[in-house]
């Protein structure tokens, strides 16, 4: 009799039905049992209770990285999500205040990456993550080599965090909470920063401004050091500069040699690189730095770190000004 038959015949359950999926479901369980003492039976239970979904295919082979600069800037440079993002930080200063000096990112930082995420917590997203991650992992063969660590990182998480696995919430890739962790962030990353013993990113503002404030310092970023400089090109060796990458791969003085001009003043020898994005009056030249390669280990995407980047400065400006 197949496993998922005889769970139902003991446990009353009425979900956990065999269908195409069972043998793969199957053999995920038999690896939790191996690698992770996971009980077999209750991971074959738990996958055969979630839902492929196929809006969840739809969406991740459709993201908004894949727009030009010129359509993806104006979704998170818009009035509303400045004026909120005030709002966030004069509600929650003393907070940031504490994460900044704990870890060296500016409140700004912060509050804009929140702010990009989930409008500040607002929109944490409606799928289910084992239903997210199901899909992804069986379902989505581009990235199911990926999704499948994810779904054991969620599996040790809510065995970790004693949460029930078809419970939590988030976005159509398995993000969490109101800084969009996924499970392997979820897990190295979070902080109980409020300190009542559980790491709660979905409502617990402080574990959230922590751990995004976390993330940026494990993954390197350097406090008080500059992110990105708008810039201008001459000649045609700055060509060579440009490519796909997002790590530095030169430094200042290199740029400046191959006729890059920043229009603020940065250490020649700073680490570095040339980033050109598709703006609606043509391309536009920014000369990034090490911190902006931080912000792009949260997405890996230039336009995204761009706009947390925006995002950040408008809301400290806007902020700045009212303070006047």
């Amino acid at each position: 009799m197949p496993l998922a038959i005889l769970l139902c015949l003991l446990t009353g359950c009425a979900t956990a039905t065999v269908t195409d999926d069972t043998p793969k479901f199957q053999s995920f369980a038999q690896e939790m049992a191996t690698e992770h003492d996971f009980d077999q039976d209750r991971v074959v239970h738990l996958l055969a209770s979630s839902e492929r979904q196929q809006s969840i295919i739809d969406a991740i082979s459709s993201p908004a990285e894949a727009m030009p600069w010129s359509r993806y800037r104006p979704i998170f440079l818009k009035e509303g999500r400045i004026r909120d993002g005030v709002a966030f930080w004069n509600e929650h200063e003393a907070l940031l205040r504490r994460a900044a000096q704990t870890y060296g990112v500016p409140p700004a930082i912060i509050v804009a990456i929140i702010g990009v995420e989930t409008r500040y917590g607002s929109h944490q997203g409606h799928y289910r993550v084992i239903d997210a991650l199901r899909t992804l992992a069986f379902d989505y063969p581009p990235r199911s080599a990926f999704f499948r660590r994810e779904l054991k990182q969620y599996l040790l998480l809510t065995r970790e965090e004693g949460l029930d696995p078809l419970d939590p919430t988030g976005s159509y890739a398995g993000a969490m909470g109101m800084p969009q962790f996924i499970s392997s962030s979820y897990r190295h990353y979070a902080v109980d920063f409020d300190g009542d013993g559980r790491r709660d990113l979905w409502n617990g503002t402080a574990d959230a401004v922590g751990s995004v404030a976390n993330y940026f310092a494990q993954h390197g970023w350097q406090a008080g050091r500059p992110i990105a400089v708008r810039a201008s090109v001459s000649g045609e060796a700055w060509r060579s500069l440009e490519d796909d990458g997002l790590e530095p791969n030169t430094t200042v003085a290199a740029l400046r040699a191959a006729g890059v001009s920043p229009s603020e003043s940065l250490p020649a020898d700073a680490p570095a690189r040339l980033t050109v994005l598709k703006g609606g009056d043509g391309d536009e030249y920014w000369v990034t730095l090490k911190n902006f390669y931080v912000i792009t280990r949260y997405n890996h995407s230039p336009l995204y770190a761009m706009a947390v980047y925006q995002l950040a400065r408008a809301i400290e400006q806007r902020r700045n000004m009212a303070a006047r």
